[in-house]
């Protein structure tokens, strides 16, 4: 008996019944079905011409554009591993993760070629597998992706990948300083594509504007989804979030749905009233926010810019997929909430310590277990073994459930700062900002902020005797880590007021409270 479809059959079937019909597109570019399949054999038999083998990996570092499209179809028909990689990232960064997860290909967008040819030579990849794509001149020692992927059979493959391989190598940051490669197969894919339809309702009348970065769980997470039923998938490919443009693309774009995080709303709801009232919005039924918390007063606001719309909210993660939603007709009444377990799901435990379920009302960690959960971390059988009692797994979020069932978040990984949606772990950013001769300890800590609802901030104790400024400071961040990553602001403090714990560890708590204040 057949299995369910992965993510480049079911494209198959898309372009033998609506060839014609548009199928995906970015602000510059547009395919029909029959044209994104077209390129997408193109490119899977190219890579495999190169030697690829069933399982490599193949590391895209790109912003949002169409490209991402025929990438992810082509791993898919290919059997290969899609390593998608934030653009966000520098250099040191970067080679971390290509080493890690021993990439056999790098395909890179020109603006982002100075970010691979600074580690190269550091690299995994043979010399013949660097493609470059974009608007610019093909560099040297690179191939051409138009070129290279013309020159590929536009035959399906004849590659067997079964549901249960490997289709996605996602990092995330890990609390212990090094990013985790999270695997997800392609029947987690499948799965969590279906269940988002079930949940939001999707037809193929349905079509996103996929403002999130494609290199993001979240916006692969809807691309699937609007995939797998035949709706237009449209990725959002600007640099920058430009909050009117975004509210132009909305309205006149013809998609009915797009995901933001609550900054990308604070923005487009500061536009000027007379602004936002040039645009209908009525073609736009589904509005997801999600990724950081979103207060009330924000969600209401939403809710009045697009009236025809219904406002979800979702809880979820790279490793669970989504966990919770909560749908339109709840958010009155349950405002705060983050919703109940998604359909398919085994209801969420919320454990103490001891791994014993509290009660309701009370605080415990939250394990969910669903059918969509990632395989593993990318050879860390011991982390993956930590992230799961049995079948339930946890990402060390702490929450609560209420008497109807419904699940609010008290806190968050511990530590975890989350601005603009971007999740940053502190111990991450002291490794780095520690590593200045001057620094004798750090502490980074998350500060509300209006409109990225956290900014990173660091504590900073020098050395007796030194001098360092927060300039100084700042530049030698700028080096070494992602622009979302580094501190906003520095504060020099003594040892002595550096608040600690009876075994020594910094309490990054009190520091909140203290700087919060």
């Amino acid at each position: 008996m057949k299995d369910l479809l992965n993510f480049g059959e079911m494209l198959s079937v898309h372009a033998r019944l609506a060839p014609n019909s548009l199928g995906t597109r970015d602000l510059d570019r547009s395919m029909t079905f029959g044209q994104w399949n077209d390129r997408a054999c193109r490119l899977a038999n190219a890579l495999l011409g190169l030697g690829l083998a069933k399982g490599d990996r193949v590391a895209i570092l790109a912003y949002n554009c169409v490209e991402w499209s025929e990438i992810f179809a082509a791993t898919a028909k290919a059997g290969l591993v899609a390593l998608p990689i934030n653009f966000r990232l520098v250099g040191k960064e970067v080679e971390f993760i290509v080493n890690n997860a021993e990439a056999a290909a790098v395909i890179v967008q020109d603006e982002l070629v100075g970010v691979v040819e600074e580690i190269r030579d550091a690299l995994p990849v043979k010399a013949d597998r660097f493609i470059h794509f974009g608007t610019r001149q093909c560099p040297a020692g690179y191939r051409d992706y138009e070129a290279f992927l013309s020159a590929g059979s536009a035959r399906e493959t004849n590659q067997h990948v079964a549901l249960s391989d490997p289709w996605t190598l996602m990092y995330t940051s890990g609390t212990t300083g090094n990013p985790k490669g999270v695997v997800r197969s392609h029947r987690s894919a499948v799965l969590l594509s279906m269940v988002t339809e079930i949940e939001l309702g999707l037809h193929r009348t349905d079509g996103a504007l996929l403002v999130m970065p494609m290199c993001h769980a979240n916006s692969l997470n809807f691309f699937g989804a609007f995939g797998y039923c035949g709706g237009v998938n449209s990725i959002y490919s600007r640099k920058s979030f430009d909050p009117e443009h975004a509210v132009k693309t909305l309205a006149e774009g013809g998609s009915t749905f797009t995901s933001l995080v609550p900054t990308h709303y604070i923005m487009m709801l500061g536009l000027p009233q007379a602004t936002r009232a040039k645009y209908n919005f009525d073609a736009v039924t589904k509005l997801m926010i999600s990724s950081a918390p979103a207060r009330p007063e924000t969600k209401r606001e939403v809710m009045d810019m697009f009236p025809n719309s219904g406002l979800f909210e979702l809880y979820g993660a790279t490793e669970t997929g989504w966990v919770t939603m909560l749908h339109p007709h709840e958010q009155f009444t349950k405002l705060g909430s983050v919703g109940r377990e998604c359909v398919g799901a085994a209801p969420i435990k919320l454990l103490d310590e001891a791994g014993n379920e509290v009660p309701d009302g009370e605080t415990g960690e939250l394990y969910s277990c669903n059918a969509h959960t990632f395989d593993s971390y990318w050879r860390l059988p011991e982390k993956t073994a930590q992230a799961f009692r049995g079948d339930y797994c946890s990402v060390g979020d702490m929450a609560r459930r209420d008497a109807d069932g419904y699940i609010h978040l008290s806190d968050r990984k511990s530590n975890m700062i989350i601005s603009g949606g971007e999740n940053i772990y502190p111990s991450e950013v002291e490794a780095l900002v520690g590593a200045h001769p001057l620094v004798k300890d750090v502490a980074v800590i998350g500060l509300p902020d209006d409109k990225w609802g956290e900014s990173v901030h660091a504590v900073i104790v020098l050395h007796d005797g030194a001098a360092l400024t927060e300039g100084e400071l700042s530049a030698w961040s700028k080096e070494r880590m992602a622009g979302f990553k580094r501190p906003r602001s520095y504060k020099f403090i003594s040892e002595d007021e550096m608040p600690r714990n009876a075994t020594g560890k910094v309490l990054h708590r009190e520091l909140k409270k203290r700087f919060s204040d």
